[in-house]
């Protein structure tokens, strides 16, 4: 029997393709991160479906639950809160239980995905970049890894809520220069693209009488910028 991993909108629900669509109304069970979310994207598109929780505390004990179904002769979909599974989402232990433990086929069904929508909307970023995704939330492991990703030379992409994007703003300033892009509610009625260095973008953000929405941010170091003008002279 399949598993299909099924990315899902990031904030506008008509970015759900055709295909997904169809799969999550063909589907036996649906194991989800969060059902009453999921349900809400079902209940718009009119599908009903049985719902299990497949979350990040207790993904490997329903891991083991989704194999039995599946060994059962049921087809299962797993889709987590928003955007593609596996990244910086639930599902990848999923995936790596069942495929180390059965035979049963694992099918991707792409869709909507934070970092790419930004990439796409970015320019030019260079040749390579780092996805990174959360940061810790703890100063001190956040500013080393900071430093590591600085030191790497290229792009890199991090997702931040609103409640700690400026301390990571900071952080990323203390690190070293950088041109940002910062995505803000992307696909969503309040869609926002703030772009400068980290003082320009704190500037920005530190304005509001509230910072809401989450966000996907593009930092470029200033030596990336010399590597690429290398890279396109040569």
């Amino acid at each position: 029997m399949n598993l299909y991993m099924v990315a899902t909108p990031i904030g506008n629900l008509e970015d759900m393709t055709y295909r997904a669509v169809k799969v999550l109304s063909s589907v036996d069970v649906i194991a989800c991160e969060d059902t009453r979310h999921t349900m809400h994207l079902l209940s718009h598109y009119g599908i009903k479906k049985r719902l299990i929780a497949c979350h990040a505390h207790n993904e490997d004990e329903s891991a083991k639950g989704i194999l039995a179904l599946l060994d059962s002769g049921s087809d299962v979909a797993y889709c987590s809160d928003a955007g593609t599974p596996g990244v910086s989402d639930p599902g990848a232990r999923l995936v790596e239980y069942i495929r180390s433990e059965s035979r049963h086929t694992i099918v991707p069904v792409p869709g909507a995905s934070a970092f790419v929508s930004l990439v796409s909307a970015a320019g030019n970023i260079g040749k390579s970049f780092t996805f990174e995704g959360f940061l810790s939330p703890k100063k001190g492991r956040r500013q080393k890894r900071l430093a590591e990703l600085f030191s790497r030379d290229e792009a890199f992409i991090i997702y931040e809520s609103p409640f700690r994007v400026l301390k990571t703003l900071e952080d990323i300033k203390e690190t070293g220069s950088c041109r940002i892009i910062a995505g803000r509610e992307l696909t969503k009625a309040h869609e926002e693209f703030i772009t400068g260095s980290a003082d320009d973008v704190i500037a920005s953000l530190s304005a509001r009488d509230a910072i809401k929405g989450e966000f996907a941010m593009i930092i470029i170091p200033e030596v990336a910028d010399d590597k690429r003008e290398e890279d396109q002279d040569a």
